[in-house]
């Protein structure tokens, strides 16, 4: 199962549903965790680099994620982050939520939590 910075799962099923933690614009494998890119779109596309590789090990692709949350300790990060989101996601677009906050672990500038509909195959 993937790495995680804290006590909690990277993933969980629920049915049909694959949630996935928030990821951040880390690179795996580094000798030590480090971030891809110090702005927030760069640590975004890692973050959904990272997402993609998640999903795959729980049974799920981009292509079904349902709902998506991002966030952002600035919000004027907003504009060149929905430009890596169209990157990743095609239409139909998954929803979304933005949410500005104070702080994110290590120190990130963006995270993204999503949410697949990834029936589970019998």
């Amino acid at each position: 199962m993937a790495a995680t910075v804290g006590p909690y799962s990277p993933w969980r099923r629920a049915g049909d549903l694959v949630v996935i933690s928030g990821q951040l614009g880390v690179v795996a494998g580094a000798p030590a965790p480090g971030f891809a890119d110090a702005t927030a779109a760069g640590q975004l596309r890692q973050a959904l680099t990272n997402a993609r590789a998640v999903l795959a090990e729980a049974g799920a692709t981009l292509e079904q994620v349902i709902k998506g949350t991002l966030f952002l300790v600035d919000m004027g990060d907003f504009a060149s982050c929905n430009e890596v989101w169209m990157e990743f996601f095609t239409d139909p677009r998954p929803t979304r939520s933005a949410v500005a906050v104070a702080q994110l672990p290590l120190g990130a500038r963006a995270e993204v939590e999503l949410w697949a509909h990834a029936p589970a195959h019998h």
